[in-house]
Protein backbone atom coordinates (compact mmCIF):
# COMPACT_ATOMS: atom_id res chain seq x y z
CA UNK A 1 0.00 0.00 0.00
CA UNK A 2 0.88 3.88 -0.78
CA UNK A 3 3.01 4.64 2.57
CA UNK A 4 1.91 7.63 4.36
CA UNK A 5 4.59 9.21 6.32
CA UNK A 6 3.03 11.18 8.63
CA UNK A 7 0.64 8.55 9.84
CA UNK A 8 3.81 5.86 9.59
CA UNK A 9 5.52 7.98 11.84
CA UNK A 10 3.01 8.85 14.56
CA UNK A 11 1.55 5.17 14.58
CA UNK A 12 5.27 4.42 15.98
CA UNK A 13 5.38 7.01 18.76
CA UNK A 14 2.00 5.61 19.62
CA UNK A 15 3.13 2.42 20.15
CA UNK A 16 6.39 3.25 22.13
CA UNK A 17 3.72 5.30 24.12
CA UNK A 18 1.51 2.43 24.68
CA UNK A 19 4.43 0.41 25.50
CA UNK A 20 5.74 2.68 28.05
CA UNK A 21 2.71 2.89 30.17
CA UNK A 22 2.61 -0.58 29.54
CA UNK A 23 5.27 -0.93 31.56
CA UNK A 24 4.85 2.15 34.09
CA UNK A 25 1.42 0.20 35.05
CA UNK A 26 3.80 -2.78 35.72
CA UNK A 27 6.33 -1.43 37.97
CA UNK A 28 8.97 0.34 35.90
CA UNK A 29 10.04 3.34 37.38
CA UNK A 30 8.26 1.80 40.86
CA UNK A 31 10.27 4.70 43.36
CA UNK A 32 9.42 7.81 40.81
CA UNK A 33 7.26 9.77 42.08
CA UNK A 34 6.02 13.73 41.60
CA UNK A 35 7.61 15.75 38.74
CA UNK A 36 9.78 12.57 37.78
CA UNK A 37 6.73 10.74 37.70
CA UNK A 38 4.78 12.91 35.99
CA UNK A 39 7.45 13.35 33.20
CA UNK A 40 7.43 9.34 32.45
CA UNK A 41 3.71 9.53 32.55
CA UNK A 42 3.54 12.61 30.32
CA UNK A 43 5.71 11.46 27.60
CA UNK A 44 3.67 8.17 27.18
CA UNK A 45 0.65 9.77 27.51
CA UNK A 46 1.66 12.50 24.86
CA UNK A 47 2.74 10.03 22.09
CA UNK A 48 -0.01 7.38 22.82
CA UNK A 49 -2.81 10.05 22.19
CA UNK A 50 -0.82 12.01 19.23
CA UNK A 51 -0.63 8.63 17.42
CA UNK A 52 -4.41 8.45 18.13
CA UNK A 53 -5.15 11.73 17.17
CA UNK A 54 -3.35 11.40 13.76
CA UNK A 55 -5.06 8.23 12.79
CA UNK A 56 -8.36 10.11 13.28
CA UNK A 57 -7.17 12.75 11.44
CA UNK A 58 -6.52 10.94 8.39
CA UNK A 59 -9.87 9.60 8.46
CA UNK A 60 -11.92 10.41 5.13
CA UNK A 61 -14.35 11.81 7.19
CA UNK A 62 -12.84 12.51 10.96
CA UNK A 63 -16.00 13.44 12.74
CA UNK A 64 -17.58 10.39 12.05
CA UNK A 65 -14.75 8.42 13.99
CA UNK A 66 -17.52 8.59 17.13
CA UNK A 67 -19.14 5.97 14.67
CA UNK A 68 -16.64 3.68 15.18
CA UNK A 69 -16.89 2.12 18.90
CA UNK A 70 -20.43 1.28 17.94
CA UNK A 71 -19.19 -1.94 16.06
CA UNK A 72 -16.90 -3.49 18.28
CA UNK A 73 -18.38 -6.84 18.06
CA UNK A 74 -16.93 -7.00 14.46
CA UNK A 75 -14.22 -4.59 13.93
CA UNK A 76 -10.86 -4.59 15.14
CA UNK A 77 -10.70 -1.25 14.76
CA UNK A 78 -13.86 -0.36 17.39
CA UNK A 79 -11.89 -2.47 19.67
CA UNK A 80 -8.72 -0.59 19.24
CA UNK A 81 -11.01 2.96 20.07
CA UNK A 82 -12.59 1.47 23.17
CA UNK A 83 -9.43 -0.31 24.66
CA UNK A 84 -7.67 3.14 23.94
CA UNK A 85 -9.94 4.92 25.65
CA UNK A 86 -10.20 2.67 28.80
CA UNK A 87 -6.61 2.30 28.67
CA UNK A 88 -5.96 5.96 29.21
CA UNK A 89 -8.70 6.63 31.60
CA UNK A 90 -7.33 3.89 34.15
CA UNK A 91 -4.12 4.97 33.39
CA UNK A 92 -4.90 8.63 34.00
CA UNK A 93 -6.46 7.75 37.42
CA UNK A 94 -3.22 5.43 38.29
CA UNK A 95 -1.03 8.36 37.32
CA UNK A 96 -3.02 10.75 39.56
CA UNK A 97 -2.76 8.80 42.37
CA UNK A 98 0.99 8.65 42.09
CA UNK A 99 2.17 11.98 41.04
CA UNK A 100 -0.49 13.65 43.31
CA UNK A 101 -0.84 11.42 46.51
CA UNK A 102 2.22 9.17 46.41
CA UNK A 103 -0.01 6.32 46.32
CA UNK A 104 0.34 3.32 44.26
CA UNK A 105 -2.65 0.75 43.69
CA UNK A 106 -0.79 -2.07 42.20
CA UNK A 107 -3.80 -4.04 40.70
CA UNK A 108 -4.67 -0.74 39.03
CA UNK A 109 -1.70 -0.58 37.02
CA UNK A 110 -1.43 -3.83 36.34
CA UNK A 111 -5.32 -3.70 34.63
CA UNK A 112 -4.01 -0.34 33.05
CA UNK A 113 -1.09 -1.96 31.79
CA UNK A 114 -2.88 -4.76 30.41
CA UNK A 115 -5.29 -2.82 28.38
CA UNK A 116 -2.41 -0.23 26.83
CA UNK A 117 -1.02 -3.41 25.92
CA UNK A 118 -4.28 -4.95 24.26
CA UNK A 119 -4.93 -1.97 22.60
CA UNK A 120 -1.32 -2.65 20.69
CA UNK A 121 -2.59 -5.98 19.90
CA UNK A 122 -6.07 -4.43 18.24
CA UNK A 123 -3.68 -2.23 16.37
CA UNK A 124 -2.37 -4.84 14.60
CA UNK A 125 -5.18 -7.13 14.62
CA UNK A 126 -6.58 -4.13 12.14
CA UNK A 127 -3.93 -5.67 9.95
CA UNK A 128 -3.62 -8.65 10.43
CA UNK A 129 -7.54 -9.61 9.90
CA UNK A 130 -7.09 -8.47 5.99
CA UNK A 131 -6.86 -12.05 3.90
CA UNK A 132 -6.39 -9.45 0.86
CA UNK A 133 -2.61 -8.41 2.15
CA UNK A 134 -1.32 -12.25 2.90
CA UNK A 135 1.83 -10.49 3.94
CA UNK A 136 -0.04 -8.92 6.91
CA UNK A 137 -2.38 -11.98 7.21
CA UNK A 138 -0.02 -13.41 9.63
CA UNK A 139 -1.86 -14.72 12.69
CA UNK A 140 0.64 -14.61 15.36
CA UNK A 141 4.09 -12.75 13.36
CA UNK A 142 1.87 -9.34 12.73
CA UNK A 143 0.54 -9.11 16.22
CA UNK A 144 4.05 -9.98 17.80
CA UNK A 145 5.69 -7.64 15.56
CA UNK A 146 3.91 -4.43 16.72
CA UNK A 147 3.82 -5.94 20.59
CA UNK A 148 7.63 -6.44 20.48
CA UNK A 149 8.28 -2.87 19.20
CA UNK A 150 6.02 -1.12 21.41
CA UNK A 151 7.54 -2.94 24.64
CA UNK A 152 10.85 -2.48 23.29
CA UNK A 153 10.31 1.35 23.11
CA UNK A 154 8.95 1.86 26.14
CA UNK A 155 11.42 0.09 27.66
CA UNK A 156 13.83 2.01 26.45
CA UNK A 157 11.84 5.59 27.16
CA UNK A 158 11.64 3.85 30.85
CA UNK A 159 15.01 3.33 30.69
CA UNK A 160 14.77 -0.27 31.77
CA UNK A 161 17.96 -0.97 30.50
CA UNK A 162 18.28 -4.54 31.41
CA UNK A 163 14.57 -5.23 29.74
CA UNK A 164 15.70 -3.41 26.47
CA UNK A 165 18.86 -5.48 25.52
CA UNK A 166 16.83 -8.39 25.91
CA UNK A 167 13.47 -7.17 23.81
CA UNK A 168 15.60 -5.17 21.11
CA UNK A 169 17.38 -8.57 20.25
CA UNK A 170 13.72 -9.97 20.66
CA UNK A 171 12.33 -7.72 18.37
CA UNK A 172 15.01 -8.51 15.40
CA UNK A 173 13.99 -12.51 15.95
CA UNK A 174 10.76 -11.64 15.57
CA UNK A 175 11.05 -8.80 12.72
CA UNK A 176 13.18 -11.36 10.48
CA UNK A 177 10.54 -14.13 11.46
CA UNK A 178 7.83 -11.77 9.65
CA UNK A 179 9.77 -10.75 6.63
CA UNK A 180 11.04 -14.75 5.79
CA UNK A 181 6.57 -15.53 6.22
CA UNK A 182 5.93 -12.08 4.60
CA UNK A 183 8.36 -13.05 1.36
CA UNK A 184 6.40 -16.55 0.90
CA UNK A 185 2.83 -15.10 1.53
CA UNK A 186 1.57 -14.17 -1.64
CA UNK A 187 2.54 -16.72 -3.68
CA UNK A 188 1.10 -19.36 -0.90
CA UNK A 189 -1.91 -17.47 -0.82
CA UNK A 190 -2.81 -19.15 -4.35
CA UNK A 191 -3.85 -15.99 -5.60
CA UNK A 192 -3.35 -15.42 -8.96
CA UNK A 193 -4.65 -13.68 -12.34
CA UNK A 194 -7.77 -16.44 -12.15
CA UNK A 195 -8.81 -15.82 -8.73
CA UNK A 196 -8.35 -11.98 -8.98
CA UNK A 197 -10.58 -11.69 -12.63
CA UNK A 198 -12.88 -15.03 -11.73
CA UNK A 199 -11.89 -16.07 -15.01
CA UNK A 200 -10.63 -20.04 -16.26
CA UNK A 201 -8.09 -21.00 -18.08
CA UNK A 202 -4.52 -19.15 -19.21
CA UNK A 203 -5.43 -15.69 -18.40
CA UNK A 204 -3.39 -12.57 -19.61
CA UNK A 205 -3.30 -9.33 -19.11
CA UNK A 206 -3.75 -7.25 -22.51
CA UNK A 207 -4.08 -3.65 -21.79
CA UNK A 208 -4.22 -1.50 -18.44
CA UNK A 209 -7.72 -1.55 -17.19
CA UNK A 210 -7.27 2.50 -16.96
CA UNK A 211 -5.46 5.04 -18.86
CA UNK A 212 -4.49 6.96 -16.08
CA UNK A 213 -4.17 6.23 -12.05
CA UNK A 214 -7.19 5.96 -9.98
CA UNK A 215 -7.75 5.34 -5.51
CA UNK A 216 -7.23 2.23 -5.91
CA UNK A 217 -3.83 2.18 -7.84
CA UNK A 218 -2.79 5.37 -5.58
CA UNK A 219 -4.14 3.53 -1.98
CA UNK A 220 -3.58 0.06 -2.93
CA UNK A 221 -0.81 -0.82 -5.09
CA UNK A 222 2.92 0.31 -3.80
CA UNK A 223 5.79 -1.12 -5.65
CA UNK A 224 8.93 -0.67 -3.57
CA UNK A 225 12.36 -2.21 -5.38
CA UNK A 226 14.14 -4.65 -4.04
CA UNK A 227 17.19 -3.23 -3.56
CA UNK A 228 15.90 -0.50 -1.99
CA UNK A 229 13.91 -3.17 0.30
CA UNK A 230 16.60 -4.33 1.29
CA UNK A 231 18.56 -1.39 2.41
CA UNK A 232 16.08 -0.31 4.65
CA UNK A 233 15.66 -3.88 5.89
CA UNK A 234 19.34 -3.47 7.31
CA UNK A 235 18.80 0.21 8.23
CA UNK A 236 15.58 -1.59 10.34
CA UNK A 237 17.31 -4.48 11.77
CA UNK A 238 21.00 -2.12 12.78
CA UNK A 239 18.86 1.00 14.14
CA UNK A 240 15.83 -0.60 16.08
CA UNK A 241 17.59 -3.50 17.03
CA UNK A 242 21.27 -4.72 16.93
CA UNK A 243 22.68 -1.20 17.50
CA UNK A 244 20.97 -0.18 20.68
CA UNK A 245 20.71 -3.80 21.99
CA UNK A 246 25.12 -3.45 21.77
CA UNK A 247 24.41 -0.05 23.53
CA UNK A 248 23.00 -1.64 26.58
CA UNK A 249 25.59 -3.83 27.34
CA UNK A 250 27.74 -0.85 29.25
CA UNK A 251 26.85 1.99 31.04
CA UNK A 252 24.24 4.21 29.45
CA UNK A 253 24.84 8.12 30.22
CA UNK A 254 21.93 10.57 29.14
CA UNK A 255 23.96 11.06 25.70
CA UNK A 256 23.91 7.51 24.87
CA UNK A 257 20.54 7.17 25.77
CA UNK A 258 19.55 10.11 23.09
CA UNK A 259 21.30 8.23 20.75
CA UNK A 260 19.50 5.13 21.27
CA UNK A 261 16.23 6.48 21.50
CA UNK A 262 17.22 8.42 18.26
CA UNK A 263 18.56 4.84 16.22
CA UNK A 264 15.23 2.99 17.76
CA UNK A 265 12.48 5.41 16.37
CA UNK A 266 14.51 6.08 12.64
CA UNK A 267 14.88 1.73 12.31
CA UNK A 268 11.00 1.60 13.51
CA UNK A 269 10.11 4.20 10.94
CA UNK A 270 12.00 2.26 8.29
CA UNK A 271 10.29 -0.97 9.44
CA UNK A 272 7.10 0.80 9.62
CA UNK A 273 7.45 2.12 6.15
CA UNK A 274 8.38 -1.34 4.50
CA UNK A 275 5.20 -2.98 6.25
CA UNK A 276 3.00 -0.86 4.32
CA UNK A 277 4.93 -0.29 0.83
CA UNK A 278 5.61 -4.00 0.85
CA UNK A 279 2.08 -5.20 1.35
CA UNK A 280 1.19 -6.43 -1.85
CA UNK A 281 -2.74 -6.20 -1.78
CA UNK A 282 -4.14 -8.36 -4.50
CA UNK A 283 -5.86 -6.12 -6.12
CA UNK A 284 -2.08 -5.43 -7.61
CA UNK A 285 -3.19 -8.62 -9.64
CA UNK A 286 -6.10 -7.08 -11.69
CA UNK A 287 -4.08 -3.84 -12.47
CA UNK A 288 -1.12 -6.41 -13.81
CA UNK A 289 1.24 -5.22 -10.66
CA UNK A 290 1.85 -8.27 -8.95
Amino acid sequence: MHPAPSVIFFSVLSGAGFGLLTLLGFGARATSQGWPAFVFFAVGFVLAVGGLLSATLHLANPKNAIYSFSQWRTSWLSREGISAVAALSLMGLYAALIIFFDIRVAPLGYVAGALCLFTVFTTAMIYTQIKAVPRWHQPLATPALFLSYALTGGALLAGAVAHAGFLFLLTALIQLWHWNGGDKAFRNAGTNMNTATGLKGAVRQFEAPHTGDNYLLKEMVYVVGRKHAFKLRIIALLFAALIPSFMMLGEVKHLGALIAVALYFTGTFASRWLFFAEAEHVVGLYYGKR
